[in-house]
């Protein structure tokens, strides 16, 4: 490859018009998985409102609005279709808690990563010691602690608390990132994205959403913790494809295409590309090795897996049609 890379070219199928950046995501990236929807959505929906209400967050200027463009309950039901209503909303409320927590993450470490300290302290208080929370952002997160707690085993439970922890570490690496942005590599980007992508959390909820608890031999099995490594960058790396232009308008740098972009000096068209390529590779490692491991699942591993792809199809549909990124729509196909 070049030093730009501008010599990527789309290869467009005959008929089918591109003439937006959506539509060239869509015509090159590979989604093997078929868009399913949980039945209990709207009820998700309702439910994440209210929660969201009940602890005030949405008392704070901005965040009723940047719901509805993020449509929590949405994704929540694209990624999980087959849970439960219960834990269908739990999930749905965590997107929504990740997102209030993510956007004030970014808003007070655009100024200093010292600023975000309190907040994720507590955070990891209450994560890790059980300690009261003392701001509503930490209420709520306190009380999804306690629902957790409520579905899932107690090893199941310390495995959330324990992703969820590395999401909270993985915000103050963003903003050390976004303070000196020039010395960041596609590398560092990804280590850092692997962390900030906040998927790995929902997945001791899809242990708990099976008939059985997975033998730890299951569970630490090098293969199918290779598989969640792998859904969780291809379903954030996804997302980061449709968000970019968003991203790129608000100065953040912590996001796969523009990663690229800065690394090779070329358009975001040509970083979209790229990125691509990285996804679909992702993608077909994922499939190679579930085809491989699945004989040996028992059901309840088939079904853990299950909630992986989910992730991997769900934010591929969600990302396309949100309002959050609905400027990929506003940038031509060629640069």
């Amino acid at each position: 490859m070049s030093a730009t890379h501008e010599e990527i070219t789309v290869g467009v199928p005959d008929g089918i018009p591109v003439s937006t950046l959506r539509d060239l995501i869509d015509t090159n990236l590979r989604m093997p998985f078929p868009f399913l929807r949980n039945p209990h959505e709207s009820e998700a929906t309702a439910g994440v409102d209210a929660w969201l209400s009940l602890w005030g967050l949405t008392d704070v200027p901005g965040v009723a609005a940047m719901i509805a463009r993020t449509r929590p309950a949405e994704l929540a039901s694209f990624t999980s279709p087959t849970l439960d209503s219960g834990l269908l909303q739990i999930v749905a409320c965590q997107i929504a808690y990740q997102f209030v927590f993510d956007d004030r993450a970014e808003d007070l470490g655009r100024h200093s990563p010292g600023r975000l300290l309190p907040m994720l302290c507590e955070s990891i208080a209450i994560l890790r010691d059980g300690r009261a929370p003392s701001t509503p952002l930490g209420a709520a997160l306190a009380d999804l602690h306690r629902q957790v707690r409520q579905r899932c085993t107690p090893a199941q439970a310390a495995r959330w608390a324990w992703q969820s922890r590395e999401y909270v570490h993985g915000l103050l690496y963003e903003a050390v990132a976004q303070a000196d942005p020039f010395l960041v590599r596609t590398g560092d980007c990804t280590s850092i994205r692997s962390l900030t992508a906040g998927v790995e959390p929902f997945y001791p909820l899809y242990e708990a959403a099976q008939p059985r608890e997975l033998s730890p031999a299951e569970l630490h099995d090098p293969v199918v913790r290779r598989l969640s490594r792998l859904s969780a960058d291809a379903a954030v790396w996804t997302a980061d494809l449709f968000s970019a232009v968003k991203e790129q308008r608000a100065g953040e740098m912590i996001n796969l295409a523009l990663a690229h972009q800065r690394e090779h000096q070329c358009s975001l068209q040509a970083a979209i590309l790229l990125a691509i390529q990285e996804i679909n590779a992702t993608i077909e490692e994922f499939q190679n090795l579930y085809t491989e491991i699945e004989p040996q699942l028992s059901p309840a591993g088939v079904g853990y897996v299950e909630g992986m792809v989910g992730w991997i199809r769900g934010c591929y549909h969600w990302s396309r049609t949100v309002p959050r990124y609905a400027d990929v729509m506003s940038v031509p196909a060629a640069p």
